[in-house]
């Protein structure tokens, strides 16, 4: 049984259990993105690219989307990296989605221009052609949105994507999301879409299970709304969701 609450402007979906989680984002991503189509004949979405998405992403390549008229973003890529290496989210999102469903456009982020700089440019390009019907979140442990770290976030920031550093706490997440073996081989520099434009996205659903979330998630939900914890400013968005299961929920609930 699902519990709803608000925290602010968030609108909080509480399941029992993970997969519960996974099908009843999965089910409100699968009517945003009908949604869309249906009013604009086509539906521009980012997705994040995280094993706290398997869930979501199982359901939502099953579904009767008409995945031609989708045209779909991520959110971060590590800077540098093979989009054939395993934790390329490129290869992420093609294993667990793309490959199943004939998407109308789809935009790697990073790797397809001779330079860092030029990926940048030609993905700032893209995704401000038209507005973003939908993004999908994650939050990281440090409560970042995409790879916005504390240490380099800003809410006001004035670009739309950027290279940052990755914290500690972002890399060793990697390390205990299976993605890589040790702390030494995480990249450490990597591009993200800032928080600005995730912002401006039209709809904006967070999916964030495990045990390993709940502190990010009580920061989320009951912190400060500050740059320190980056998740925290949905608290402040309409037209913002936020699916958990009642590991990343304990704290919150113990509180």
């Amino acid at each position: 049984m699902e519990v709803v609450k608000k925290y602010g402007e968030l609108e909080v979906h509480i399941s029992n259990t993970r997969k519960e989680m996974g099908i009843s984002a999965g089910k409100r991503i699968e009517q945003i993105i009908k949604d869309a189509i249906k009013k604009n004949k086509e539906a521009r979405v980012i997705f994040a690219s995280a094993p706290s998405q398997n869930e979501m992403l199982a359901y939502l390549k099953d579904t009767d989307i008409d995945w031609s008229k989708v045209t779909g973003f991520h959110m971060d890529e590590y800077v540098g990296i093979d989009k054939n290496a395993p934790q390329s989210f490129t290869k992420f999102l093609e294993e667990r989605l793309v490959n199943f469903v004939s998407m109308g456009k789809w935009y790697p982020f990073g790797g397809t221009t001779p330079s860092v700089e030029e990926d940048l440019e030609l993905y700032a390009k893209l995704l401000n052609e038209k507005p973003i019907d939908l993004v999908i979140l994650g939050i990281g442990e440090n409560g970042h949105l995409a790879f916005n770290d504390p240490a380099f976030c800003d809410f006001k920031d004035p670009l739309t994507v950027k290279t940052v550093d990755l914290d500690e706490v972002c890399r060793n997440q990697q390390v205990n999301d299976g993605c890589f073996e040790k702390l030494e081989l995480v990249p450490k520099q990597a591009l993200t879409i800032t928080i600005p434009p995730l912002l401006a996205c039209k709809k904006k659903v967070a999916v964030v299970p495990g045990p390993t979330k709940k502190y990010a998630i009580k920061n989320t939900l009951l912190g400060e709304i500050t740059e320190s914890c980056p998740a925290s400013i949905l608290r402040t968005c309409p037209d913002s969701e936020l699916y958990i299961d009642q590991d990343s929920y304990a704290l919150v609930q113990e509180g």
